[in-house]
């Protein structure tokens, strides 16, 4: 049963202290002197070890809302808060996945040194601590062995490994993800859901993910949040309730997995058809 967003935000889920507080977000951008409202009063929480994906028709403002989260883009109205505390740039603790795994790593520098890349500007950790962060990291991904290649030595879903490698190698507690698959074929797409899923157990991270693809959405998800309106808002958002352990075949043929599919569908399709 589908709620508005402010009532669903005030219980957050029930046990979760909320990590991510978003409040009447607003965005809009000056071009030409005319002013483009994007975002128009986005509400939404995350609870503390969440996955909440974010749907919605293209145009909706679903990756202006994650650059917003993320501390790449200033909000024009409304606070987005971490564990209480409001956000003015790239939060510390948090890492980002890009769709474009190709231009989000170097090419001149080898897999090890894109992992342990960001681990340099922390004067607390030594090279040899670094190394053996991102060995860890590149490890659970499945690429120790990959350590002397060049990115571009690399299939396109290995490349997008070592970018999660890099994420993790950062300890974050909130990981954000832009589209972070929708270059790789669908058996690659299917590998790269599940290793998330894991490393995000693994290391209790807080997930949000923006998607177009409305069975990841469901499949990775503890709840999905629908994007809707001119300027956008949260329209809705479903709780996804499926178990914890999920797999592939079996979780995608569960009869309760075909009704949240449909639902969120008709839910991005329905709205943004209306709006269009």
């Amino acid at each position: 049963m589908s709620e508005t967003a402010g009532v669903l935000d005030r219980a957050t889920r029930p046990g979760r202290r909320p990590k991510i507080s978003v409040d009447g977000l607003a965005k809009h951008y000056t071009v030409g002197g005319a002013v483009h409202q994007v975002l128009g009063d986005v509400t939404l929480s995350v609870g503390e070890n969440e996955f909440v994906s974010i749907v919605g028709h293209s145009g909706a403002g679903k990756t202006t809302l994650l650059k917003c989260i993320s501390g790449l883009e200033t909000p024009s109205g409304g606070r987005i808060l971490i564990d209480g505390e409001a956000i003015s740039g790239p939060p510390k603790r948090l890492a980002l996945i890009f769709q474009d795994y190709g231009r989000s790593l170097f090419p001149w520098l080898k897999v090890l040194s894109n992992v342990t890349l960001p681990l340099r500007a922390r004067p607390d950790i030594g090279r040899a601590e670094r190394r053996s962060i991102a060995m860890a990291a590149l490890t659970a991904v499945g690429l120790a062995d990959a350590t002397d290649h060049y990115p571009w030595q690399l299939s396109g879903g290995m490349q997008q490994r070592v970018a999660i490698a890099r994420a993790i190698a950062c300890e974050p507690e909130v990981l954000v993800m832009d589209e972070p698959f929708a270059s790789v074929d669908a058996q690659t797409r299917s590998d790269l859901e599940d290793l998330v899923l894991e490393l995000r157990q693994r290391y209790a991270m807080t997930a949000i993910l923006v998607t177009h693809d409305v069975d990841e959405s469901v499949y990775m998800s503890d709840r999905v949040a629908v994007l809707d309106g001119r300027p956008t808002g949260v329209s809705q958002i479903i709780d996804v309730g499926l178990p914890a352990d999920r797999d592939q075949l079996t979780t995608k043929s569960l009869p309760e997995f075909v009704a949240l599919r449909a639902r969120v569908l008709q839910a991005v399709r329905g709205k943004g058809v209306e709006n269009a």
